[in-house]
């Protein structure tokens, strides 16, 4: 019996399929479980004849699965390669080996891709699209939705090819010691961009100041602030929105609004100056 490989065509509609439909009926139950049948059905009907082989190998995708979904597409062309494997008669690889692999691998996927992507390219691609927009530019926002759009399509293809490619030989690759040296330092990178993005486009100053019977001002809060620790109120600010939502686990939305409010009982009480831009 000659042996059965995937075709481009249905490679390319399996990787359609994911980076449309990942979130395909999205629950808290089954998260990306969907998305992931919807990505390995073209591969399944290609290298199965019969209904009942197909259903047989389509089970094995219905357990649960969610990890970052663009780093994530290298676990959906691993699995090709797998399945192809399979379906070849390797028996090495069987359900049970295949959601091992997906199980084991959904973890150290996400800390790469939220790494990677959320903490380092989406801040550096914001810093640069409000640095393009500013005068109310519309430059800014055309680039951060080509710029990623454009990056984030070529590196999950690249990925999902390159996981099909290397098929179990990837799992040394991705949770081995190597793998955890680039996640330590993508986390370290991602830390000082978003450090950056907070020192570059935050500003808080306050205008609290005393003065004297005679109206002479004795003491300027902001500067002497700045005399000690120039942006102190900045990093505070940012420190305590960080508090908030890592710690305890408040809402952005919600976090803005305390900052509304701080920002109005600062007014109220001369704390800050409602003519600056904080």
């Amino acid at each position: 019996m000659a042996e059965k490989k995937l075709s481009k065509k249905a490679l390319n509609k399996s990787f359609r399929n994911w980076y449309y439909g990942h979130l395909t009926c999205f629950s808290q139950e089954h998260m990306q479980t969907f998305g992931y049948l919807c990505a390995m059905l073209p591969l399944v009907e290609e290298l199965y004849e019969t209904k009942e082989e197909q259903k047989k190998a389509m089970d094995t995708y219905t357990a649960f699965f969610n990890t970052e979904p663009q780093v994530g597409s290298v676990i959906v062309g691993i699995t090709a390669g797998l399945e192809e494997a399979r379906a070849n008669g390797n028996e090495d690889v069987d359900s049970e080996t295949i959601n091992g692999l997906r199980a084991g691998l959904m973890g150290p996927i996400a800390g790469i891709g939220d790494s990677l992507l959320v903490g380092t390219l989406i801040p550096i691609l914001l810093g640069i699209a409000l640095g393009l927009s500013s005068g109310g530019s519309i430059v800014g926002p055309i680039f951060y939705i080509v710029a990623w759009n454009l990056i984030v399509t070529l590196g999950m293809r690249f990925l999902y090819f390159k996981g099909y490619e290397l098929g179990g030989k990837a799992v040394d690759v991705l949770v081995g010691e190597q793998a955890t040296a680039i996640r330590e330092a993508v986390v370290t990178l991602g830390t000082m961009v978003v450090g950056s993005v907070a020192a570059t486009w935050v500003s808080v100053t306050t205008s609290f100041h005393l003065v004297n019977d005679a109206g002479e001002e004795f003491l300027n809060l902001q500067k002497q602030l700045d005399s000690v620790y120039p942006g102190c109120l900045t990093a505070a600010v940012v420190i305590f929105c960080w508090w908030l939502m890592a710690k305890k686990k408040v809402s952005p939305v919600i976090t803005m609004l305390i900052l509304v409010a701080v920002a109005f009982v600062g007014v109220l009480v001369g704390f800050f100056n409602p003519g600056l831009q904080y």
